[in-house]
C-alpha cells in the first residue's frame, strides 16, 4: 500500500491517515494537486462506527469513492430521542424522520475500520497521491516549503501541510498552534451488537444523567440479520466496573439500559472504552499549515457530528486551494489559508459549542436546566418548521456548503479544467 522513495516532493503533505486525512488527501488529489499522505492506517475493529450524513455522502459520491462501500452501510431513516434522566419535569420523547426534509435517510452508518480500509485502498491506487504508512518524526515550516522527516528516514517536501493527525497532532504542535482542552466526567463505551428485533433503520438515543446511550442501525452480517452499534456514555466509576464484566453480563446491562428495545442483546466483536474530552485549536491555519478534523476540533460523540464536520473541512480546503491555484496564488500563503479559516470558523464554533452545551445539559440535574431541555424538546416535537430546520442543520449545515457537498456536484471541480496549471510539481515515486 505504501510507495517507497528516499525523497518525495509534492504540492501538499497530508499528515494523518485516518478517515479525515485519507478523505482530505483524496479530495486534494482529485482537485489536481500532487499529494503525499503520511500516517498509520488503523483498520482494527474497536466497536466504533461513523454515521455519514447527507452532505458527507454527496462528498464521497462526488469523489467517486462511494461505490466501494455499497452494501456495507445501514441507512438512518429516523432518529428517536427518549428521556431516561428521571427529571422531575417530564421531558417528551421526540422523533425526527428524514422524509420530513425530503430525504430517504439522514445518512448511512458504517464501521469505522471498514471506512478507513476502503479509503486507504482507494488512496493507494489514486493518481497524484502517494500513501506512506509511516509516522512523521519531525516537520519544519520554512519560508516557501514544508520539510518533513518520517520515522524511517524518508523526507517529504511540500508547499503546504494539511494537519489531519488527530488530537496529539505533531504538525500542529511544530507549527506553534496552541489548543484549548477540556474534559468531561464521562467514558464512552462503543460496541457492535446483534439482537432478535429489527432496528427498522431507526437510531435511538436514550438520554441518561451520565450522557446518552445510543443505538445506531448497522448492516446485517452472516447469520446476524439484526445489528446495531452502541455508543454509551457513562461515569468513570461505572466504566471501571463494566470493563471487568464478562460479555454476557455487559450485554445484559446494555439490554436493561435500552429497555429491551431490540430484545436480547449480544455483543458482536471487540468494543472499547474511551475517555471523553473536548479540544479546540486556537487557530485553524498557520505558516504553510491548515488544520483538518481532530487536529482542529474534538467533542463528545453526540448527534454524530465529528467526522461529518471533518469532511466539511476537507471539502472546503480542496475548494479554497483549487480557487487559489486558478488565480495564480501560492497555496501555502497566509492570505490563501485565511480564506479557508474564514470559511470554516462559524461551522466549527457552532458544532463544538453546541455539542458541549447539549452534553452539559444532560449531566446537570438542576431544575431550570431540565425545564429548558424539556421545553426545547417539546417545541421540536410540536412545531414542524422548527423541527425541520433542526434536521436540515444537523445533516446539511447552515450557510453555503462546499461545492463537493452541494446537491449535484460535478464529478470533478468545475471552476478549473484539467488543463489549467498546477504548481508544476508531481510526486517522484
Amino acid at each position: 500500500m505504501s510507495h517507497s522513495t528516499a525523497d518525495t516532493q509534492a504540492d501538499i503533505l497530508v499528515a494523518g491517515a485516518g478517515a479525515a486525512g485519507l478523505s482530505a488527501a483524496l479530495a486534494l488529489a482529485q482537485a489536481g494537486f500532487s499529494v503525499v499522505c503520511v500516517g498509520h492506517v488503523d483498520t482494527r475493529a474497536n466497536g466504533r462506527t461513523v454515521a455519514l450524513f447527507e452532505a458527507s455522502l454527496r462528498f464521497y459520491k462526488a469523489l467517486g469513492v462511494w461505490p466501494r462501500f455499497r452494501g456495507k452501510t445501514a441507512p438512518l431513516a429516523r432518529i428517536a430521542m427518549i428521556d431516561a434522566t428521571g427529571a422531575r419535569l417530564p421531558v417528551p420523547s421526540v422523533s425526527f424522520a428524514a422524509a420530513e426534509i425530503g430525504l430517504a435517510a439522514f445518512g448511512e452508518n458504517i464501521e469505522n475500520n471498514v471506512l478507513v480500509e476502503g479509503l486507504a485502498e482507494i488512496a493507494a491506487g489514486t493518481k497524484n497521491l502517494v500513501l506512506h504508512e509511516d509516522m512523521i518524526d519531525d516537520i519544519r515550516f520554512c519560508e516557501d516549503w514544508v520539510h518533513a522527516t518520517l520515522a524511517n528516514g524518508q523526507r517529504v517536501t511540500a508547499k503546504l501541510a494539511a494537519a489531519a493527525d488527530g488530537r496529539g497532532s505533531i504538525a500542529r504542535t511544530k507549527a506553534g498552534i496552541g489548543t484549548r482542552v477540556w474534559t468531561y466526567p464521562q467514558i464512552a463505551f462503543t460496541a457492535l451488537l446483534s439482537h432478535p428485533k429489527p432496528h427498522r433503520n431507526i437510531s435511538t438515543e436514550f438520554h441518561a444523567r451520565s450522557g446518552p446511550c445510543t443505538l445506531v442501525p448497522l448492516r446485517p452480517a452472516e447469520g446476524k440479520p439484526n445489528r446495531s452499534s452502541l455508543v454509551w456514555l457513562m461515569s468513570p466509576e461505572a466504566a471501571e466496573r463494566r470493563r471487568a464484566l464478562a460479555n454476557s453480563e455487559l450485554a445484559h446491562e446494555i439490554e436493561d439500559q435500552v429497555d429491551s428495545l431490540l430484545g436480547k442483546i449480544e455483543i458482536d466483536g471487540p468494543g472499547g472504552f474511551f475517555p471523553m474530552a473536548g479540544m479546540s485549536a486556537n487557530r485553524l491555519v498557520g505558516h504553510r499549515i491548515a488544520l483538518v478534523g481532530e487536529a482542529a476540533h474534538i467533542f463528545p460523540p453526540l448527534a454524530a457530528q465529528g467526522l461529518n464536520l471533518s469532511l466539511r473541512d476537507s471539502a472546503a480546503l480542496a475548494e479554497v486551494l483549487g480557487n487559489a491555484r486558478v488565480l495564480g496564488h501560492d497555496i501555502g500563503a497566509v492570505q490563501t489559508l485565511k480564506t479557508y479559516a474564514s470559511a470554516r470558523r462559524s461551522d466549527i464554533f457552532l458544532r463544538t459549542n453546541g455539542v458541549d452545551i447539549l452534553n452539559r445539559f444532560l449531566l446537570s440535574n438542576l431544575f431550570p436546566i431540565d425545564f429548558l431541555r424539556g421545553a426545547g424538546l417539546f417545541a421540536f416535537s410540536m412545531i414542524g418548521p422548527l423541527r425541520r430546520a433542526l434536521m436540515r442543520e444537523g445533516v446539511l449545515t447552515h450557510g453555503t456548503l462546499p461545492r463537493l457537498m452541494q446537491e449535484r456536484p460535478a464529478r470533478r471541480f468545475t471552476l478549473f479544467s484539467r488543463g489549467e496549471a498546477s504548481t508544476g510539481m508531481s510526486p517522484r515515486r
